[in-house]
Parts: C-alpha cells; sequence; structure tokens
C-alpha cells in the first residue's frame, strides 16, 4: 500500500508523470512557474525528498544534477487512492459509490451506457 502524499507533492509527481515519468529539477521548476507556482528551491527540494523516502521517486545522478524517476505510475496512484476512497467512504462497497454519483447526477445517462458497454468487454 502506497503512503498518502500531499496536494504539494503530486503538483510534483503530476509534473514528472506528464513528462514521461522522469524529470531534471530545473524542468519542475520551469513547469512550476508556467502553473503560476512561486515556490522557493528549498520547498520544493523537500517535497521531492519527501517523495524520494516514501518510494515515489528515485534519482539518477546526470553529472551533478539529479534526474527525479517516477517508481509509481500515474495509473497505480489513482488506482490506489480510488481503492482507499471508497474503502473509507463506502466500506468498500462500489455500488454505493456509483448510486451516489447516479443520484447526484454526477453521471450522464450516456456515461452509464459507456461504463456498462466497457464493463461488458472487460467481463468477456
Amino acid at each position: 500500500m502506497l503512503q498518502q502524499i500531499s496536494s504539494s507533492e503530486l503538483i510534483l509527481m503530476k509534473i514528472i508523470w506528464q513528462n514521461g515519468g522522469s524529470a531534471l529539477y530545473s524542468y519542475i521548476m520551469e513547469e512550476l512557474g508556467k502553473e503560476g507556482n512561486e515556490w522557493k528551491k528549498n520547498t520544493v527540494l523537500t517535497l521531492l525528498s519527501r517523495l524520494l523516502s516514501k518510494k515515489y521517486l528515485k534519482t539518477d545522478k546526470i553529472g551533478r544534477r539529479n534526474k527525479y524517476i517516477a517508481l509509481v505510475t500515474e495509473q497505480e496512484y489513482q488506482m490506489e487512492q480510488t481503492h482507499c476512497f471508497v474503502d473509507k467512504i463506502y466500506g468498500g462497497n462500489v455500488k454505493n459509490l456509483v448510486s451516489a454519483l447516479l443520484q447526484e447526477n454526477s453521471i450522464s445517462s450516456d456515461e452509464l451506457k459507456e461504463i456498462e458497454r466497457f464493463w461488458a468487454g472487460y467481463n468477456e
């Protein structure tokens, strides 16, 4: 089971995932700037260090620079978080989650049909 990560750590992971699963520190800082994040160098290094200790990332040295490499894919992270959410909020009962989404009109009838087609194909 993966450790929880903060929303700030998730921002860094998304940058790395969107870059094919690895990124240099300079690239991460550049992308943060594009997104309007004005985080200081020490803040980013602390967050990256936490992600390393939580086993979300590893580093490869390229000369004097660190290349940060994701050890967890975005899909793996999403699946883990989805399972945790369903377990915590719905006691592991996916049917109750889907029921809540339907009651709140969060899923359109077209989306539900698409899910049914996916599920039918998945079970073949």
